[in-house]
Order: structure tokens, then C-alpha cells, then sequence
């Protein structure tokens, strides 16, 4: 199995993911849409040297992973290489910000190291709620609920056609990838010199297929708009869900929870 197959099978573990019955998966995309807007907001609303208030804020995604049944393991595996990217954001803070800002014993901590770790938790955070967005609402039923929220048609289909179809270009990719393999065993990679007529070959098999997928459209009766997939209506648990989450959200953000549980601890 080469990396686009790989690829390609991660695409479809999303969708078993998706496809799965849980309290979360159950409730109504809009919901669970607008919960996670809120809460990527609350996350990164917070002040750089906020970091204990922040902390707090990982109690929704590990809940929600255990409610749903998703293991933490599969988000991370799933977002490894797009994670480095995210942790690797004020990687350089330690370097421009040196105010000591609190003294652990004999170690002085800098504003740099504090801002450089909360902007990591805010990228892991609203990474991880995305993920558990996506592992959880079909993309039929997140685009239905987008239109429903009155998102634009012509965006709303083209996030429908591009989760759909990045699969096909990816097996269009595989494909070309073995025949290459095949006809220079042993080769490690594609070498430089076929980019030029390799990405060339996959433009044009990726037109011809694109061709015959709108084709295919028009003769079940596509004309400029989707038939998306009917969602349950919003009932008063969705309702109940996402205003409870929103409530959770200002709670942690404009209450000190963890210097109250601090000093109760102490105490």
C-alpha cells in the first residue's frame, strides 16, 4: 500500500467515524456546529499569558471524545502532520519576549515560554475540536446544517465537492504512482526530472475524470444545486446541548476556575 492509498483510507475511516452511533453523533449538525464555532472563539479569545485559565478549556474535547466513543489516539494519528505546523506557531517567543513573569523555585519563566505554550494549547485545542466535528457529522449533514444556517449555496458546494472528490484525484494519483514504480523498480520517490510530465499527466486525467463526473451529475438531474441530505429537526436537547456549551465556554473563560480550584485545594 503506497502513501495515496494510505490516504485514501484514512478518507474513508473518517467517514466510518462519521457513520457511527453515539449521544454526540445523534444530536443535530447545526448544534454541534455552532458549538464548536463557539468554542474555537472562547480558545482564542484568550490573553497570550492567560495559560491557567486556558487549561480548563481541555475539558470539552476529552468529554466529548469519551461520549462519542473516538479514541484520543486516532485525532492525533489523524492530525500528525498538520499538528507539527500548529505547534510549531510562536516557536520563536522565548527569543523576543525575556519579562520574567513567574519564578518556580530557582526557575525563572518568561513571558515568551508563557505565550509560546498557550499559543500551542489554542492551536491543539481548536484542532482537536474540528476533528471531533468532522468524526462525528457526516459531510451530507454538515453541509445541509451550513444551508440551513444560510451559508452561501456556492460555498456550501464547493466544500461538499472537494471533500467528495480530493479521493478521486488522490486514486488518480495512486494509480500513476504504481505505474511509475513499475516501470523503475527499486526507485525510491519520483525522480526530478519526470515532475514536470508526471504532474502534467495527472492534470489531464484529472480533467477527463472531472469531465465524466459532470456528466454523470447532469444525467441524475444536477442543475446548479444539491438535493442535501434531510436532517432531523432541531429538537430540545440539541437546543439544550448547544446552549449549555456555550454556558460551559463564558463560564471558563471569564471565571478563574483553576485559581478556585487551586486554592481549595490548598486549603
Amino acid at each position: 500500500m503506497n502513501k495515496m492509498q494510505k490516504a485514501l483510507h484514512e478518507l474513508a475511516e473518517m467517514d466510518e467515524l462519521a457513520a457511527r452511533s453515539s449521544p454526540i453523533h445523534a444530536l443535530h449538525p447545526a448544534a454541534k456546529l455552532i458549538a464548536t464555532i463557539a468554542y474555537i472563539l472562547v480558545t482564542l479569545s484568550f490573553d497570550k499569558y492567560d495559560l491557567g485559565g486556558l487549561v480548563p478549556m481541555l475539558l470539552w474535547p476529552v468529554l466529548l471524545f469519551q461520549l462519542s466513543g473516538i479514541e484520543v489516539r486516532s485525532c492525533f494519528y489523524k492530525l500528525r502532520i498538520v499538528l507539527p505546523l500548529v505547534m510549531a506557531v510562536g516557536l520563536f517567543n522565548p527569543f523576543f519576549d525575556k519579562t520574567v513573569v513567574l519564578r518556580l523555585g530557582a526557575l525563572a519563566v518568561t513571558g515568551g515560554v508563557v505565550s509560546m505554550l498557550t499559543l500551542m494549547l489554542k492551536g491543539l485545542y481548536c484542532l482537536m475540536a474540528s476533528f471531533l466535528l468532522m468524526a462525528t457529522t457526516p459531510i451530507d449533514l454538515l453541509c445541509a446544517a451550513l444551508r440551513q444556517l444560510h451559508v452561501p449555496k456556492l460555498l456550501v458546494t464547493l466544500l461538499l465537492l472537494t471533500y467528495r472528490y480530493v479521493g478521486v484525484m488522490t486514486e488518480e494519483l495512486a494509480i500513476m504512482t504504481d505505474a511509475y514504480h513499475l516501470r523503475a523498480p527499486g526507485q525510491k520517490g519520483i525522480h526530478i526530472s519526470a515532475w514536470g510530465s508526471f504532474l502534467g499527466q495527472l492534470l489531464l486525467r484529472s480533467m477527463d475524470r472531472a469531465q465524466e463526473l459532470y456528466a454523470s451529475m447532469l444525467l441524475r438531474g444536477y442543475h446548479q444545486h444539491f438535493h442535501y441530505a434531510d436532517v432531523k429537526p432541531f429538537r430540545a436537547r440539541d437546543a439544550l446541548y448547544m446552549l449549555g456549551c456555550i454556558l460551559v465556554f463564558l463560564l471558563l473563560r471569564f471565571v478563574p476556575v483553576a485559581q478556585l480550584l487551586g486554592s481549595a485545594i490548598v486549603r
